[in-house]
């Protein structure tokens, strides 16, 4: 049963990430390719509105912080997808280093379960650069060869993830919005 305090603007536009996710995919599949890319980054939009209003209006909820999760989740998977399948040229040269990536995230998943009981995906200051390289990445690939940009978000999302395991390992259950491992360790010597 939906609690009427759920039903937020944030919390609105987290779900229609998920929701409109699908439209993108047809569009690909009928190769309307620039409608793709204009309303990828329209979507994309949502994940900075969602947060910036929660925040500004005093709307953040337990609930929204992890239907934002799930949706960046979907929204950044599919965003993998669509580049492999609009653009596997610039992503080809790149598979080492994302199957490296891919076992990094995989052992974030693990100690997050191992230490904290359940699988956190945390808001880190990287995690959120990453998610913001990668829109401007899947945008540009319709107009610029972008396979050493892809390389770069790949390397910096290995360093991210490090740094999560580095703070569950260290740290246990922490707050998924935690900024950095260093503003745990300033906590932490207080």
């Amino acid at each position: 049963m939906f609690k009427k305090e759920y039903i937020t603007i944030p919390n609105i536009l987290s779900v229609s990430r998920i929701v409109l996710l699908p439209v993108l995919f047809i569009f690909i599949f009928i190769k309307m390719y620039f409608t793709f890319t204009v309303s990828y980054a329209l979507l994309g939009m949502t994940d900075m509105f969602d947060g910036m209003i929660a925040r500004k209006f005093n709307m953040k909820t337990e609930i929204g912080k992890y239907l934002d999760s799930v949706a960046d989740l979907f929204f950044f998977l599919s965003s993998a997808y669509f580049i492999h399948f609009l653009y596997p040229e610039y992503l080809n040269p790149n598979l080492g280093l994302f199957f490296i990536f891919l076992g990094i995230l995989a052992a974030s998943f693990i100690v997050s379960y191992v230490r904290c009981g359940r699988i956190i995906l945390m808001h880190t200051f990287l995690a959120k650069m990453c998610a913001v390289l990668v829109y401007f990445l899947v945008i540009s690939s319709y107009f610029f060869n972008t396979t050493l940009f892809i390389t770069f978000i790949i390397c910096a999302y290995i360093i991210t993830f490090i740094e999560v395991i580095l703070m569950f390992i260290k740290y246990g259950n922490i707050d998924p919005d935690t900024l950095s491992i260093f503003s745990l360790l300033k906590t932490s010597r207080k």
